[in-house]
């Protein structure tokens, strides 16, 4: 509880402040880029649901061109052709996200937790209401995302996020740091086993024993 309340946003402060100021002139030089190859704006600035499902402006660096139609990205059929040659680089390496580090100073955000959704994602953020999962600050990686991301279906998405929130410690979220980082540079789930069987041992330990 004291993890959950205090540890885990002192822990998220201590490691994005120093990340934000050390990545400032990368990040400028991605924004330039961004700019300078295609039309629109830098920033992808959008209305997402956190914890309490409360809305918050989210912030990304636009990867796509400005004649992609707003959806979620598991209703796009060729979702390639909407997205830039840069733009593709930096989904591909996950630098599209690092703007988010502003939303876990700001408090709208973790490192580790269920994504932030937008309205387009209705169903999922209302199974999410159902079951306890925006009990949490939403995160730029959980366990959701090293579990299969938009390949997911809404019901799997919702109940691993449920799962996060009911079992939510520091071993989960380092488990789930590690992942997050052997996913982004091997693109596979080396860790996935491991991490799926810690889970499911604090699951049963919590069937035991309330946290």
């Amino acid at each position: 509880m004291v993890y959950r309340k205090v540890v885990k946003r002192l822990l998220d402060l201590l490691l994005a402040i120093p990340m934000l100021i050390i990545l400032l002139i990368p990040l400028i030089i991605v924004g330039i880029i961004i700019k300078l190859t295609s039309e629109g704006p830098v920033l992808f600035i959008q209305e997402r649901y956190g914890r309490n499902s409360k809305p918050f402006a989210l912030y990304k660096f636009r990867s796509m061109t400005n004649k992609a139609p707003v959806k979620a990205n598991s209703e796009f059929k060729d979702i390639t052709s909407y997205v830039t040659p840069f733009g593709m680089l930096i989904r591909k390496t996950s630098v599209d996200e690092l703007p988010q580090l502003w939303n876990i100073i700001k408090g709208d955000m973790s490192f580790i937790g269920s994504r932030p959704l937008a309205k387009t994602d209705e169903k999922v953020l209302s199974l999410r209401k159902q079951n306890g999962a925006d009990q949490v600050l939403p995160g730029i990686s959980g366990l959701a995302q090293v579990n299969g991301r938009n390949n997911l279906s809404d019901e799997d998405k919702a109940a691993y996020d449920a799962k996060y929130a009911a079992h939510l410690s520091f071993k989960v979220d380092m488990l789930l740091t590690v992942e997050t980082f052997v996913s982004v540079l091997k693109r596979d789930g080396v860790f996935k086993e491991t991490l799926t069987r810690d889970v499911e041992n604090l699951e049963e330990s919590h069937d035991r024993k309330p946290f």
